[in-house]
């Protein structure tokens, strides 16, 4: 626990100016971003007597190690950065609203030749516009259901689209009257473009004109004698009124507006979101979080306007928003959300009518989600710490193993050999860290054992090894350790010994380098001082994100007994790692092994630690199996001509079709790959010298009989099914 007044910078250093503020821990990782009107005035509430500060603020100050701060020009350009920064650098101090579901909204791709209606969820794309969100994407479906009667714009995919343009001939919902069938002509790009504009219009609250048009063509109909076409706009109108109805009239003055309630405890607050356009309520969404700082209301507010309108432009962002507290100042926030739409946009609390009435509604499903979200969480919470205790008491813990990595071997009968790492935070995993790894055997350029091969033992001992290398590297560049410490302690240099969980959206590396023992007589080279004016040589990506191996953990399993943890141990030891604790959880009897125990801990079999351990290390085995079955497929797809530098997959395809297959590509001469077309006689060369210094194929067996099939210029038989078993 740090001390404030150990990093509490001088009054005269603080400007009396407008900007935002980080507070980091020991480590480098930003842990709180806020923004101030004045930042001397603000940064020095933090640096008083801790008994006065509330809990919370106690707790981030003294988990911080140190305050830097950006000085803006305006309080506008503060709250933009601010917003930029929380999102960013994910701090854990801050408030983070995390949506109870991924919501889908009703989507128009109105960015396509042929515009298209359909369901979307996750990020919103550019060239789309969005209506929603929706509870359920049944609601969606139902409604569009019933505007194609009216509005027949095409729904397909790209794939059935392509399809019927190549056949001539519609799909059922060209033939039933609900698409205008462009992918046949029926209607031109114009006249489709047209439909789906008026189908965004009657969805976006415009919708007496059209209801008024249907109403005059009807009666024109009947006057005119034409019963079948009235009937069927009477039908169209009956559709259009059955689609409004599924939205009640909730503001009479037809109000484009947004209103916002909150619910709070001491502990968690949930937001809930009325997305009302023309008067009806088209949308709704909520949002719970842990409220990890001291924050008012007014605070919580901010942050939600933050949250929705962040990425948002023009009419995304409604004239009013209607909210139960005003941030403190308001003319900033309003500022914004003005910029962000590029009109005026009104902020304000209801006082009365039907806007109150509604914001008491809202009020209500907001405690209803607190409600719900505490119900199915008391238990879970409870459950993680009971976990991480009974962890803690087992292993002889000096305190609760908040951060846990495991580490998992995989490979297939000793082909392909990789590692996974896994990071659980809290009880909870933390994709963003995972990583993976490939098993080389090498340190630098020094080849310490050949990576091949079912050995776990060195395989762990290695990734082990590079992990918490990398680790000492990054604690000597952020200047945590001096350069001698750092030479005697004979840091490699290998680089990218990790790549994340490809899921996520962090930057990836290759796996390289590294060694199952260390060798004291082989040239190891320490780690160079961090050079200051290198972005890459940071502890932190844009000086906040923790970079690859920068933050250790309390907790290290590994799967598999005590051969494994006594590797895992060894390898920490090498590098002088002595305060992070290692386990082993063995499959067979979930036995926890522990470094230099003869006999193993054995848990209860209802322990939640237990239950805790074995979820670790079945995530680790999980993302381990998966990048070993990728990495094993690619190579089992690859081919001798995807190394050839220049040729790329049209040409590739276009020799093996001249050819008929790779063996016969391979006996051809360099003037009769040149009679490819495309292919000129450098390229030829090119192909001829990589096909001969490649190892030839194995053998087309047909998997039936095992026989070995001769080539006679067909393609090859498929491999037989693969022998042995994942591990």
């Amino acid at each position: 626990m740090a001390d404030p007044s150990s990093y509490r910078p001088k009054p005269g250093q603080i400007p009396d100016s407008p900007g935002v503020y980080k507070f980091r821990d020991e480590h480098g990782r930003v842990i709180y971003v806020g923004k101030a009107k004045s930042l001397r005035q603000r940064l020095a509430n933090y640096f008083q007597d801790l008994a006065g500060l509330h809990p919370r603020t106690r707790t981030m100050v003294t988990t911080a190690a140190s305050v830097e701060w950006t000085v803006v020009s305006t309080e506008v350009e503060a709250l933009q950065l601010e917003y930029s920064w929380i999102k960013e650098f994910d701090p854990r101090f801050n408030v983070k609203y995390r949506d109870d579901k991924s919501y889908p909204y009703l989507a128009v791709t109105l960015g396509e030749e042929f515009p298209r209606v359909q369901v979307m969820r996750g990020a919103k794309k550019k060239g789309v516009r969005y209506f929603g969100p929706y509870a359920h994407a049944w609601a969606i479906r139902e409604t569009v259901d019933l505007l194609l009667r009216v509005f027949p714009v095409r729904t397909c995919s790209a794939g059935v689209f392509k399809r019927s343009a190549q056949i001539g001939r519609p799909c059922l919902l060209g033939y039933i009257g609900k698409c205008s069938a462009p992918c046949v002509g029926r209607i031109s790009p114009e006249e489709h473009r047209e439909l789906a504009e008026e189908f965004c219009d009657f969805m976006a609250g415009r919708t007496g004109a059209h209801i008024r048009r249907l109403e005059r063509g009807m009666q024109e109909a009947a006057e005119e004698m034409e019963y079948e076409r009235a009937a069927r706009l009477r039908d169209d109108i009956g559709a259009l009124k059955r689609a409004m109805e599924k939205s009640a009239v909730v503001l009479a003055d037809a109000t484009d507006a947004d209103l916002i309630a909150v619910a709070e405890d001491e502990l968690e607050a949930a937001v809930q979101i009325f997305h009302v356009r023309g008067g009806r309520v088209r949308g709704q969404r909520g949002w719970v979080t842990d409220k990890v700082e001291a924050v008012t209301t007014a605070g919580l507010v901010e942050h939600a306007l933050q949250q929705l309108y962040g990425e948002e432009q023009g009419d995304a962002v409604p004239k009013e928003v209607l909210v139960p507290a005003l941030p403190e100042p308001v003319e900033p926030v309003t500022q914004w959300l003005t910029q962000r739409r590029g009109a005026q946009v009104s902020l304000r609390i209801p006082q009365r009518g039907d806007k109150k009435d509604l914001m008491v509604t809202v009020a209500r499903n907001a405690q209803q989600a607190l409600a719900l979200h505490k119900t199915k969480r008391a238990s879970d919470l409870t459950t993680r710490s009971r976990a991480l205790e009974e962890i803690a008491q087992a292993l002889d813990l000096d305190t609760v193993p908040l951060r846990i990595e495991c580490f998992d071997i995989s490979h297939l009968q000793g082909e392909d050999v990789v590692a996974s790492m896994v990071v659980f935070e809290d009880g909870l995993a933390r994709k963003s860290e995972y990583r993976r790894f490939q098993i080389t055997g090498r340190i630098g350029d020094t080849q310490v054992w050949h990576g091949e091969g079912q050995d776990d033992v060195r395989s762990m001992h290695e990734v082990i090894g590079r992990r918490f290398r990398r680790y000492l590297q990054e604690k000597q560049k952020s200047g945590e350790w001096g350069e001698e410490q750092a030479a005697a302690d004979h840091l490699g240099t290998a680089a990218g010994d990790g790549a994340p969980d490809p899921t996520t959206a962090v930057d990836a590396s290759t796996a390289s380098a590294a060694s199952e023992s260390v060798d004291p007589a082989a040239p190891v080279a320490p780690v160079a001082p961090a050079d200051p004016a290198d972005p890459g040589d940071r502890l932190t990506d844009e000086e906040g994100r923790p970079k690859r191996f920068a933050y250790p953990p309390q907790l290290v399993v590994v799967d598999g007994g005590a051969p494994q943890v006594a590797a895992a141990r060894r390898a920490m030891d090498e590098l002088g790692i002595d305060d992070v604790a290692v386990c082993g959880l063995a499959k067979r009897l979930e036995e926890v092994w522990l470094p230099g125990e003869d006999d193993p801990v054995v848990l209860p079999r209802s322990s939640e630690g237990l239950y805790l351990l074995q979820r670790v290390r079945d995530e680790a085995h999980r993302f381990a199996l998966t990048y070993q079955r990728n990495k094993r497929g690619k190579r089992l797809k690859s081919s001798p001509l995807d190394a050839v530098p220049g040729l790329g997959e049209t040409r590739r395809q276009a020799l093996l079709k001249h050819f008929g297959s790779l063996k016969k590509l391979r006996a051809a001469t360099v003037d009769e790959i040149c009679q490819v077309p495309g292919v000129g006689r450098k390229t030829a060369e090119t192909v001829a010298a990589a096909l001969a210094t490649a190892p030839p194929p194995a053998p087309a067996v047909n998997t039936a009989t095992g026989e070995i099939i001769e080539d006679d210029g067909a393609p090859p038989a498929a491999l037989p099914a693969e022998r042995g078993q994942d591990r």
